[in-house]
């Protein structure tokens, strides 16, 4: 049998290395978001979100409790939401939505000329006005909440992290700055860098976080 063949002891092994890189780079992450940025680490063998990751005043903080409220976390891809943690949701009793692929978001973007991913953001403010949104991959998404927060919108956090190289370093500047302007949590994983894996990695920390299931014990792993 290979050493280290079950999920649990996989991940635990795998947090144990991340600790100790760290440690070996004289990096000293603060308490209150340790677990978010360990968890981004474990899901990209990136040691740069650690200097990377940027967030507001207690968003971890903030974030956790949104979603133990039951609110709602929405998604720019389907391959996030593929990948959000439903057993941690149900605990919690929050649920998880994706936008992009409906019919009505595809003829908003037509008629508006813009993308699916910032029509789909758009009808989000709309319908779940406090979720937490998360975006992994399109920096449209990110320009139309920074629009949305200057009209009013207060999600409950945003997680801005797209990937690429196209208005992806502006668009998390831009909301980063919108949202210490107008008080909205927020982790952002500032220059090119991120990724729907870390949009994932950073909900599923916080749901973990929530529903105080950060060990894999707790989510029934063995």
């Amino acid at each position: 049998m290979a050493e280290h063949s079950l999920p649990a002891d996989i991940e635990r092994s795998s947090m144990a290395i991340i600790r100790a890189e760290l440690a070996e780079r004289a990096i000293e992450l603060p308490e209150e978001y340790a677990a978010v940025i360990t968890r981004v680490i474990h899901a990209t063998a990136d040691f740069d979100y650690a200097q990377t990751l940027r967030f507001t005043p207690g968003a971890v903080r903030l974030g956790a409790r949104a979603l133990r409220q039951g609110v709602p976390i929405v998604t720019d891809t389907n391959m996030a939401l593929a990948g959000v943690s439903k057993p941690g949701l149900r605990k919690l009793g929050g649920e998880a939505y994706c936008f992009m692929a409906e019919p009505f978001v595809a003829e908003n973007a037509r008629e508006k000329g813009t993308t699916r991913a910032a029509a789909a953001m758009a009808y989000a403010a709309e319908r779940y006005p406090g979720a937490v949104l998360a975006v992994g991959n399109a920096p449209t998404a990110l320009y139309q909440i920074e629009r949305e927060i200057r009209a009013g919108l207060r999600p409950a956090l945003v997680i801005a992290v797209p990937v690429g190289f196209v208005n992806v370093v502006e668009s998390k500047e831009r909301l980063f700055a919108a949202c210490e302007e107008f008080g909205v949590p927020a982790v952002a994983a500032m220059g090119r860098k991120g990724g729907s894996s870390v949009a994932v990695a950073i909900c599923n920390a916080l749901i973990y976080t929530a529903a105080d299931m950060l060990d894999p014990a707790d989510r029934g792993w063995q």
